[in-house]
């Protein structure tokens, strides 16, 4: 388990991860921007936190456990928290520009709406469990709940690049993510290779 950030740090943590939202939810209760409007920034936010929670482990794999990937891995469960929630952010916008949950569920059908619902289902377990007490009592199935995280990324990428024709900027975010993984199973390629030799 890695360790946990301080009291302080987790502080700052969280003031900076609520910024975008409190600025978000201003205007939207100030009415200069519409529900339409914060629909994309909320979901980008959310999609980028959760490729900020995946890369500390393959990255560590890949160049050691040097003291700022410590701190990183030490501020992940907070980033895939605050995935989860500015997933709901997001959840609440689009309620808020359709206008019922009729019309909600009349558009799950659609490739590009009900990938962002099985995503969000899929962050509610590691969510849910985000916490030391959580990871004592269920030991091993923590690990595995936790893991959801994964599925949940590529069904958010998915969501994105289903609704939005500028599919630039989900590339730009997935890039980070999908280098580091490439890099560890070269890493993992090699070492078998050598291994093997």
């Amino acid at each position: 388990m890695a360790a946990k950030l301080s009291p302080r740090r987790r502080l700052v943590l969280w003031l900076l991860l609520a910024l975008p939202a409190a600025l978000m939810l201003q205007g939207y209760v100030s009415g200069t921007a519409l529900a339409l409007d914060l629909e994309r920034p909320s979901g980008e936010m959310a999609a980028r936190l959760i490729v900020l929670a995946l890369l500390p482990g393959p990255l560590i794999e890949v160049f050691g456990l040097t003291a700022f990937l410590r701190g990183w891995l030490n501020a992940r469960r907070n980033l895939g928290v605050a995935a989860f929630l500015y997933s709901l952010l997001h959840l609440a916008f689009y309620y808020g520009d359709v206008g019922s949950l009729r019309a909600m569920l009349g558009e799950i059908g659609l490739s590009g709406i009900w990938t962002g619902w099985l995503a969000l289902a899929l962050l509610i377990p590691p969510a849910a469990t985000s916490f030391d007490r959580a990871l004592r009592r269920l030991g091993m199935t923590w690990k595995r709940l936790q893991k959801l995280v994964y599925p949940a990324a590529l069904f958010t990428l998915a969501h994105w690049l289903l609704l939005d024709f500028a599919w630039h900027e989900a590339a730009l975010t997935a890039a980070p993510l999908v280098i580091a993984y490439g890099l560890r199973a070269y890493r993992r390629w090699t070492l078998y290779r050598r291994q093997t030799a």
